[in-house]
């Protein structure tokens, strides 16, 4: 089995959102993925299906299902954009399908902490989407109260993230 390297999963975001001159939220993550030249393609999606991420005839292709929350879409982005940069060997030989999961675990085995690749990317997406730089600008010395709702949710909207992703990220 293998093991997920978190560190290498947001240390490769953070390389990301410093060559992208990102100085405040929320990180602009179309503008970043489009940038580093991955076609995004938005589309109606069964809603199970949050996203993809593939590699087809030399071109990286993120899909995302477009009548999810936009949130939802920030969220799906940033994690399909991990895949690429962390497991584009395995994108060049297959389709990589996430579904719809009610946490941010993209399932099952990601959420029990058992598949690598759902880890790492997730670990990618937080760090994207909430860098440490400038959550620490945002938070009180002593830290936040994971159950302060009101300091959650302004975090989100200011990230333009989902409260369950400020949680997780916090927690990280």
């Amino acid at each position: 089995m293998t093991r997920p390297d978190i560190v290498r999963a947001r240390d490769e975001a953070r390389e990301v959102v410093t060559n992208a001159g990102v100085r405040s939220a929320p990180v602009p993550v179309e503008r970043i993925i489009r940038a580093s030249g991955v076609v995004l393609q938005h589309a109606p999606l069964a809603d199970e299906l949050s996203g993809m991420a593939f590699i087809k005839d030399g071109v990286a292709i993120i899909g995302v299902n477009a009548l999810h929350h936009p949130n939802r879409q920030r969220f799906t982005l940033a994690h399909e954009f991990a895949h690429h940069r962390l497991h584009a060997d395995i994108l060049s030989a297959e389709v990589h399908v996430d579904r719809k999961f009610p946490m941010l675990m993209r399932g099952p085995l990601a959420s029990q902490g058992v598949d690598w690749r759902e880890v790492e990317a997730n670990a990618f997406a937080s760090e994207l989407l909430i860098p440490q730089f400038l959550l620490e600008g945002l938070i009180d010395a002593g830290g936040i109260d994971l159950d302060d709702d009101d300091k959650i949710d302004s975090l989100a909207r200011r990230f333009r993230v989902s409260a369950s992703m400020v949680r997780y990220r916090l927690m990280a």
